[in-house]
């Protein structure tokens, strides 16, 4: 791995010159062509009669993949650039050009599933059984069961239209709101206005007095901003609530667990196993709160770091260490890494402008992916670095699949980053330096099952509520913020001093369009990692293909046959899930044990 690392990522290989590139905007245009082509063909398609007649959509299949791979490109794309400088007004345009293709290829795409949801049993069986079509029958499968549970396809196709400038558009202008957020700090280096992605990485220094002034200034940012957040989401949510009307959906949850790919029952076996070990982590909590030397901790001592760990890690060390990691685990992985690393595909620098948060896309025209993050050296931010190359690992596996077999499902794209960020974590513990490492190294590591089991359990319970209650109406942002404190109360068993009233204002995640309910699919990827982790540890290096195997296969399975297949789990039974909490509650009687003088 070369040395020294850019701490930038390298953009122009997909399209040079960012978001004034030429070549982009030729990409646009044949992409544009191709979809109205596309539209074309599949207007003129009918529904196969029989096995000889399927021949002639096999162009038209072809054509869908390539417009899917090549949007998907585009998007990402557009996404980068806004994400590394949310100045950028070229890429919002980009961003908005790339959301109307995106609409117009989703509408032909729901037209061609009305072809397949026409299609005869009889004949759709013997289409399946084709050699050339075979590996692709679960997902023109689900496209057919869903289209049978949609509205016509003029309506979709009206939908997706109107989502543009309403839906979409709404998302967008969440991100106008958080490009406008600017909060004063004030340092040996003198005062400056930091940008929301800056500020939220204060809330968690080790100075109790930066992390308290941070969090009253964060929460007065987002309070001050709370109305348009609040008109935002109330948008957001009546086009959802309008859109599953019309199609007769009466659960919110069912687009989310369709997307997932999983069932209501093993996400609900997986809650009650997680609320049946939360005692275990309020006493980790109440021993942190002692550690502290406070009587309870408020939301913004949660996340605060106990003990000393080795300092900051500088960047070329944290990507040495995971690298050396993996590869105890799988040489494979670790060579995957190796190459993120050398060839730039990480952005991590702490600089003003940025998009808040981390995250990984993939390119599947170009068989790349790019890391985005900001680095400042903390323990967590290694642990933040290894998920996301979890993530890019993911989506290398499947890059020689056929384009319509590399969408795999949240839950399980969860699973790969945050398996090889235990893989990280759990060597940073062993490998400790001395018992105090050792404590705020393990405690960094319990810190992830809090955010599982309490944070984002929080953020499922209020968006549950919350569209219940906008059934009735637009919520407002005082009702918003009742609604956001109650649910934290409930996640965190009432054991906080003080909650966090516009974390429905400040979290991204409630305002994403792509997938609804960006929330549970951490936990059951958390859960599912952990799980696959423990096996890890009992079958040694010969679980690595096994894990290669099934992550090769998320895109063409539900959760529930996928575990079933390559581990011989029912995920609608408390097994595999209370394995998984056992491990965690491991870690937290060592934390416990090791602290035990010390409160």
């Amino acid at each position: 791995m070369k040395q020294p690392l850019s701490l930038t990522w390298e953009l122009d290989s997909i399209f040079p010159g960012g978001s004034a590139s030429p070549q982009f905007e030729s990409f646009l245009k044949k992409l544009e062509t191709d979809i109205q082509v596309l539209g074309q063909q599949v207007a003129e398609s009918a529904s196969p009669t029989n096995v000889e007649s399927t021949r002639a959509l096999d162009e038209v299949i072809a054509l869908l993949q390539s417009c899917s791979g090549r949007q998907v490109q585009a998007s990402e794309f557009a996404g980068c650039l806004g994400a590394q400088n949310q100045q950028d007004k070229g890429a919002v345009r980009l961003s908005s050009k790339v959301t109307g293709l995106r609409a117009g290829f989703e509408g032909v795409s729901s037209k061609f599933d009305n072809v397949l949801r026409q299609t005869p049993d009889d004949v759709w069986g013997e289409w399946m059984a084709r050699p050339e079509i075979a590996p692709l029958e679960f997902v023109l499968s689900e496209s057919r069961d869903l289209a049978r549970e949609k509205m016509s396809p003029e309506l979709e196709g009206l939908a997706l239209k109107l989502a543009v400038d309403g839906y979409h558009g709404w998302s967008e202008h969440y991100e106008t709101i958080v490009s406008s957020i600017q909060i004063p700090y004030e340092d040996e280096g003198g005062a400056k206005l930091l940008s929301a992605g800056q500020a939220f990485n204060k809330l968690d220094d080790p100075d109790p007095k930066v992390r308290e002034i941070m969090f009253r200034k964060w929460e007065e940012a987002w309070a001050g901003a709370a109305d348009y957040c609040a008109d935002t989401l109330n948008h957001l949510a009546g086009f959802r609530l309008n859109l599953y009307e019309g199609r007769g959906w009466e659960s919110v949850l069912k687009e989310p667990l369709g997307i997932n790919r999983m069932s209501g029952a093993s996400l609900d076996m997986m809650w009650d196993v997680i609320t049946k070990a939360k005692p275990a982590l309020v006493s980790y909590l109440n021993r942190k709160a002692n550690l502290l030397g406070l009587e309870s901790l408020a939301w913004v001592d949660v996340d605060a770091p106990v003990g000393k760990s080795s300092g900051k890690i500088p960047y070329d060390q944290a990507a040495k260490d995971i690298v050396t990691q993996f590869r105890k685990f799988s040489p494979k992985l670790a060579d995957f890494a190796e190459r993120a690393f050398d060839n730039n595909w990480i952005e991590v620098e702490d600089r003003p402008g940025k998009r808040p948060g981390g995250f990984c896309v993939s390119f599947p025209e170009s068989k790349e992916s790019r890391i985005f993050m900001t680095y400042s050296g903390t323990p967590s931010n290694v642990s933040t670095l290894a998920h996301e190359l979890g993530h890019a690992y993911h989506s290398y596996l499947l890059e020689d699949l056929p384009l319509f077999n590399q969408n795999y499902a949240m839950n399980v794209a969860e699973t790969a980053s945050t398996f090889a960020e235990v893989i990280v974590a759990d060597a940073q513990v062993k490998a400790a330096a001395s018992s105090e490492e050792k404590i705020a190294l393990l405690e960094a590591k319990i810190q992830n099952s809090v955010a599982f089991f309490m944070n984002i359990h929080a953020r499922f319970l209020f968006e549950t509520r919350f569209y219940e209650k906008r059934k009735q109406g637009l919520v407002n942002a005082e009702e918003l913020s009742e609604l956001m404190v109650e649910a934290q109360k409930e996640a965190y068993c009432g054991i906080l001093s003080e909650y966090h009233p516009h974390f429905w204002a400040a979290k991204l995640h409630f305002y994403i369009t792509d997938v609804p309910f960006y929330n549970f699919p951490y936990t059951v990827g958390y859960m599912f990692s952990t799980g696959l982790y423990r096996l890890a540890l009992q079958e040694g290096a010969a679980f690595a293909d096994k894990y290669d195997s099934l992550l090769r296969d998320t895109g063409i399975m539900t959760l529930e046959d996928l575990v079933s297949k390559h581990l011989g789990v029912d995920l609608t039974g408390p097994d595999f899930w209370q394995g998984a909490t056992d491990l965690i509650t491991a870690d937290i009687n060592e934390f416990l044990r090791m602290t035990e003088h010390s409160a």
